[in-house]
């Protein structure tokens, strides 16, 4: 019978695969106080045309939401749970039965891929998953073939990589090569993506290209043409993009693997928390990617179409901002489901806006905001800090939308951020006080204080712990 139903579930991935061959993908992230309701937002994603899902964990109510929904999807396993999955097989084999086979009867998840880890030789990690992430990724494999036949030749393992795994000395794609610190063990991997038929799976981000270097072409990190761009032969790259790939099929090549596909697990533009990081950067960006996608020319070394995942689908009011505070504004939609901006996914130029997540209940409307009466803005200053220590401030940080306000009105975003994620408990909204409540939306221009979306008790007692742990690593990382 369970044979039966796996053939079932084959044969349906069969047929999704090819109405989805030319289908975006799109990063789902969780990290956030206030999830939508997963059923919901995977009706949003179907509206909106969306084939592909790539998720950073298996988190049950997500993946119980892709049950029948034809959507094919990369399930994620954490960094965390690495060195426990490489070391011990039986661990390997447990996560698969419960999070992908549990998910393969009639109707339900269309699992394509399997990804070990992120980004897990991130320079900034020090090593720390370099000798976990091949042997992880071995037990996996082995565990899905242990399961079937089937399922190990059809769901693929793969790991997706930050492109700071290659580089090039002289920033030409065709000196493109693997860091030496991690090249055994990327080639270790390369060989077991090969034997598998598995892609090579990297992010590519123009956006920090641009935002963490001062002297970077600003034009380079667009698709417009207008900047100076590289020259490497015969072949002018007049973008990032596209000389970041290339750099990493030379890379591949020169380790024996030319002939592995590439796929771009991540690449996107922030709308908020940074110089660079707003809506209109981000529309000019996704307006030139789309545009150069839906020709399928591909790169100048490899032609073809590119298969790539946008990241990502929400912002993330809980992650971490150590790499800058632009980390919880990667959505294309805002977090209560609404899109920030127009956009054609089709590449035609035909901008609109894409289709909200649909019956979403938000709290009633009244916000937390500084008592007009306080005079002494030194005490109100400190119960500022202490918002922010616990809530999301970095739309008020320095190039951000709303550090234009007013320190009064600073002060009242960040009470109205603490009372928000707080579910507007009356308690959250004292301040010593010095807090108000208001009907009256605050807003002032582009800056949005946020009005924060119902959310079920079992969300808010599990993401409270998580949020919890998520905020006090990212001020000790900062300090």
């Amino acid at each position: 019978m369970a044979r039966a139903a796996v053939l079932v579930w084959l044969l349906s991935m069969m047929l999704v695969s090819i109405d989805i061959a030319q289908g975006y993908g799109i990063n789902w992230g969780s990290m956030m106080t206030h999830p939508l309701p997963p059923k919901k937002v995977v009706a949003m994603l179907k509206e909106n045309g969306f084939k592909k899902v790539k998720l950073f964990d298996a988190e049950p109510s997500m993946m119980d939401a892709l049950a029948g929904s034809g959507l094919e999807v990369m399930v994620g396993i954490p960094n965390d749970k690495l060195s426990e999955l490489a070391s011990d097989y039986g661990s390997a084999k447990a996560w698969v039965k419960h999070n992908v086979t549990s998910y393969l009867y009639d109707g339900g998840v269309a699992i394509k891929y399997v990804a070990v880890g992120n980004e897990p030789f991130l320079s900034s990690y020090n090593g720390s998953y370099v000798k976990t992430t091949y042997p992880a990724m071995k037990n996996i494999q082995k565990a899905l073939y242990d399961s079937s036949q089937e399922v190990g030749s059809k769901i693929k393992v793969t790991t997706p990589f930050n492109a700071d795994v290659y580089h090039s000395k002289s920033d030409k794609p065709t000196d493109g090569e693997f860091r030496q610190n991690i090249r055994d063990s990327m080639v270790q991997i390369l060989g077991l993506l090969k034997q598998a038929k598995s892609p090579f799976l990297v992010n590519i981000y123009p956006f920090l290209s641009l935002s963490q270097n001062t002297d970077f072409p600003r034009e380079f990190a667009f698709f417009d043409g207008g900047g100076k761009g590289v020259d490497d032969g015969n072949i002018h790259y007049d973008n990032v993009f596209d000389a970041n790939l290339d750099t990493a099929h030379y890379a591949l090549k020169k380790e024996g693997y030319s002939d592995l596909e590439i796929i771009i697990g991540e690449v996107g533009w922030p709308t908020d928390g940074g110089r660079d990081a707003n809506v209109k950067l981000a529309q000019k960006f996704y307006d030139g990617l789309f545009k150069k996608l839906a020709k399928g020319q591909g790169s100048p070394l490899r032609k073809g179409s590119v298969e790539v995942y946008l990241f990502g689908l929400f912002d993330e009011n809980s992650k971490s901002i150590a790499p800058g505070d632009f980390e919880r504004h990667w959505g294309i939609f805002r977090y209560d489901g609404q899109p920030k901006f127009p956009m054609d996914i089709s590449g035609k130029g035909q901008n609109q806006m894409l289709k909200p997540v649909k019956g979403v209940e938000m709290l009633d409307k009244q916000w937390c905001v500084l008592n007009s009466d306080v005079r002494n803005l030194s005490k109100a200053m400190k119960e500022k800090d202490y918002a922010c220590s616990n809530a999301d401030c970095t739309s008020i940080k320095n190039s951000s939308s709303c550090s234009f306000l007013e320190p009064s009105d600073q002060i009242s975003y960040a009470f109205n951020s603490f009372y928000q994620s707080r579910n507007q408990s009356v308690e959250a909204c004292n301040f010593n006080g010095m807090g108000t409540k208001v009907t009256q939306d605050p807003s002032k221009g582009d800056c949005l204080f946020p009005l924060q979306i119902e959310s079920s008790a079992t969300d808010l007692v599990t993401l409270s712990l998580s949020t919890g742990l998520l905020l006090l690593m990212s001020f000790f990382i900062l300090m």
